[in-house]
């Protein structure tokens, strides 16, 4: 089952960190899900006034992802979702979009959420997307998972480890 193991974070005080969100554009129900579970965890981590763009898809966040990054934001959450389709192109974009999202989080020593649903079925998509009636709420936890790594980042380059 897929969620199962996950952490349990409790939310702590991010108000002084700028946090972006780049969102993909397929999918619009699925989509609608994510962004709002960001939101839920921006308003639980007491982020103020975190900034959203959207792109294509899920093949564009990388790059989008990387401009914010050199913007100086402390967090970019990356929204998007992928459908298995009868053509290796799902692999191709599943693997470009995770690997840029993995550089640009390496090359610029910024927090990045991992919020892209790779998907057999639009249902396992719709489960995971945070609506009403989904078991799981990956743009929430994307969020959450991108905001703690950003105050841990901050504490490491401040010396403090713990």
């Amino acid at each position: 089952m897929s969620g199962a193991g996950a952490p349990t974070q409790q939310p702590v005080d991010c108000r002084d960190l700028r946090v972006a969100v780049v969102a993909a554009s397929w999918h619009t129900q699925v989509m609608a899900g994510l962004v709002a579970g960001a939101h839920r965890a921006f308003a639980d981590f007491q982020v103020e006034a975190p900034v959203v763009v959207r792109v294509p898809g899920a093949f564009e966040l990388p790059v989008v992802a990387s401009a914010l990054a050199a913007q100086g934001y402390d967090a970019v959450v990356a929204l998007g979702v992928v459908i298995r389709g009868g053509t290796p192109h799902f692999d191709f974009v599943c693997n470009a979009a995770t690997d840029g999202l993995t550089r640009v989080a390496l090359d610029s020593t910024t927090a990045v959420g991992f919020g892209l649903l790779t998907c057999d079925t639009e249902q396992q998509a719709l489960d995971r997307a945070g609506l009403e009636g989904s078991t799981e709420d990956k743009g929430y936890e994307a969020a959450s998972a991108a905001l703690v790594t950003a105050q841990t980042i901050k504490r490491v380059k401040r010396g403090h480890e713990s």
